[in-house]
């Protein structure tokens, strides 16, 4: 894989089935380079032995298709062009023209459906005046954001990567008649967050995440249909996600971790009485995690369908409503990437994500691409605790030169599926080893817990130990070894390259974590971040520390809108690589946040794999 080869990543997104089960529809999309952006249409699927999948839609952006439960009506969310706010559109599964249902002016969410299929519900972002173009000027122009008044902040949790400030523009949940003419009803008025609304079975009633308080929670609550009678569900400890009622309507099951750790615990299976009672998990908190991200789960007749990361894969489990043992239905080295029902999107190492009914596939959306073999090794660290990981390498003998590639969060998993990081890379004539050590998600509560309040130094035991199990292989060369990764990937980059730069000839550090203290202060969420993960011992977990250490080439890489890892945290190590002398340089992205390397445009990704490889090419 070349980085122009970015536009064949078609990807699809999880899927939904026909009350028949005869059709499935899923949103498929990729980068599109002459547009510099993303394109998805949504494809019609059959389920059966006969037929082939075949385009359904046309827009440009085309998204989070539900069918309605009578099986008349297509809801999806459309994008008329690049700059567009996706709105809600329906379709009639019989033929004809779709519609738009809503013209919200910062868009709207997913759609989800009433069980008479009269009706829908979403969320949307209500902006304040005179915020987000709602105010015009003496000569009728919109005011734009640098004429807008200050904002005076009184919450810590008050913007989000890739968002930006939400106060002044809070979700609202909304419900819409399909019948034509029928407008939006807003059904809340908050001066809060309210999301992913779900309809009781009875469709009396409506669940959805609240967030009220100034930390990480969000609760689960309920209200009437048409918004009355709002009460939560949950009290405050939990950071809640993804309510769904029971079939019988009498509880509501959902993904939460437990407030007091956020940072390195297992979002699990929950339920609470829908008629007031303390929230159980109906899993096993230190063995069972939501998938993350696109994680889902869905509540049906046998049980809660739920997406779980297991070593590297992610498992479709079924669980029983009263916590008993789950059944495994999807399990394997691959990743399930969203369900309905009988249906399931997988990928694996071979391909960006199919259609499967069962294990008969339905989809070839990656036919015809050329991808490398993922390997899998496993090793000890010194104290003898297991270490898992994966080895791509290019094509022939070598000796090929090596780059150890480590993922950020620190509390997520590099798995089993293709990846255009490794692909790219190894393409360009590298071994790409990379892993998931200490700290990281998919191998129970215990695997993430040991890196609390000693970060780098735990984490380099392991990835060490994977590296120098990877060198064993044949035709990998020892003495050409680089150093990338990002996010918590970026902070092990630093770390490394000051501690243990003998083992390295370059370094690559992506919008990294840098000088903790102030990470503290201008992340995000540093300020619940920091004290959870490095315990307040800030100075000598830091990588800013040990600054004067560092002597092979580092670039460093960040983008200009960056939240999570402001782009501050750059700037402290350049400066302090260069007033010592060593080897750097700074590429900075505009207009991008954190996500750069995911979701960023597609020029841009593909100039930052140009620029990486390229620096690999002229130090290792």
């Amino acid at each position: 894989m070349k980085p122009t080869d970015l536009p064949q990543m078609r990807i699809p997104g999880a899927p939904t089935l026909s009350p028949d089960g005869t059709v499935a529809v899923v949103a498929v999309s990729r980068p599109d380079l002459p547009t510099d952006s993303y394109t998805a249409q949504l494809w019609r699927v059959p389920t059966g032995d006969d037929g082939a999948a075949s385009q359904l839609t046309h827009g440009w952006h085309d998204s989070a298709p539900r069918f309605s439960p009578d099986g008349r009506w297509l809801a999806f969310l459309r994008r008329k062009d690049k700059g567009a706010k996706p709105q809600l559109w329906l379709l009639p599964v019989s033929g004809g023209e779709a519609r738009q249902l809503t013209d919200e002016p910062l868009g709207v969410g997913a759609p989800a459906w009433a069980p008479d299929s009269k009706s829908l519900a979403f969320s949307a972002r209500v902006p304040h005046e005179p915020r987000y173009g709602t105010a015009k000027s003496g000569d009728g122009e919109p005011i734009g954001p640098d004429g807008e008044p200050p904002r005076r902040i009184t919450t810590l949790f008050n913007r989000l990567d890739g968002l930006g400030f939400f106060q002044d523009r809070p979700a609202q949940l909304f419900t819409l008649a399909v019948a034509e003419g029928a407008k939006p009803e807003q059904r809340t008025d908050d001066p809060y967050d309210n999301g992913d609304p779900r309809w009781s079975p009875d469709g009396q009633w409506l669940t959805f995440t609240s967030s009220r308080r100034d930390d990480w929670s969000a609760d689960v609550w309920v209200c009437r249909a048409d918004g009355s009678e709002p009460r939560a569900l949950t009290d405050g400890t939990l950071v809640a996600a993804l309510p769904r009622f029971t079939p019988d309507g009498s509880a509501v099951v959902f993904a939460a971790a437990e407030l007091a750790d956020p940072v390195l615990q297992n979002d699990t299976l929950w339920s609470v009485p829908v008629a007031g009672g303390p929230a159980r998990p109906l899993l096993d908190p230190e063995r069972y995690h939501l998938a993350a991200p696109g994680g889902d789960l869905d509540a049906t007749g046998d049980g809660v369908l739920f997406m779980n990361e297991h070593r590297g894969a992610v498992q479709l489990l079924r669980v029983p409503y009263d916590g008993g043992e789950p059944t495994v239905l999807v399990d394997g080295d691959r990743q399930v990437a969203g369900f309905d029902r009988d249906v399931v999107v997988i990928a694996g190492p071979a391909d960006w994500g199919e259609l499967y009914a069962g294990e008969r596939r339905l989809t070839s959306f990656s036919a015809g691409q050329v991808h490398l073999e993922q390997i899998e090794i496993t090793t000890e660290a010194p104290d003898g605790y297991p270490v898992h990981g994966w080895i791509v390498r290019p094509a022939g003998e070598g000796p090929h030169p090596v780059l150890l590639m480590i993922h950020g969060g620190p509390y997520t998993q590099y798995g089993w599926r293709l990846f255009d990081e490794a692909q790219v890379y190894a393409g360009g004539g590298y071994a790409v080893v990379y892993g998931n050590p200490r700290g990281s998600s998919g191998y129970g509560g215990a695997h993430g817990g040991p890196i609390r309040g000693n970060v780098g130094e735990v984490t380099a035991t392991d990835l060490l130990a994977l590296l120098d199990a990877a060198l064993k292989e044949p035709g990998l060369d020892a003495g050409r070894v680089g150093v990338l990764g990002g996010s918590h990937g970026g902070f092990m980059t630093t770390w490394l390259a000051a501690h243990h730069g003998e083992r390295f000839k370059a370094a690559v550090s992506e919008r990294a974590v840098n000088a903790i203290d102030s990470f503290a202060g201008t992340s995000d969420i540093g300020w619940f971040f920091a004290d959870a993960l490095y315990q307040r011992d800030f100075e000598r977990q830091s990588p800013l520390t040990y600054a004067d250490r560092i002597s092979l080439p580092m670039l460093i890489i960040h983008s200009e809108q960056d939240w999570r890892c402001p782009v501050e945290q750059a700037y402290r190590l350049f400066v302090a690589l260069k007033r010592n002398g060593a080897p750097a340089e700074l590429l900075l992205f505009p207009g991008e946040g954190h996500e750069l390397s995911r979701t960023g445009r597609p020029s841009h990704r593909i100039q930052r794999f140009d620029a990486i490889l390229d620096w690999f090419d002229r130090h290792v």
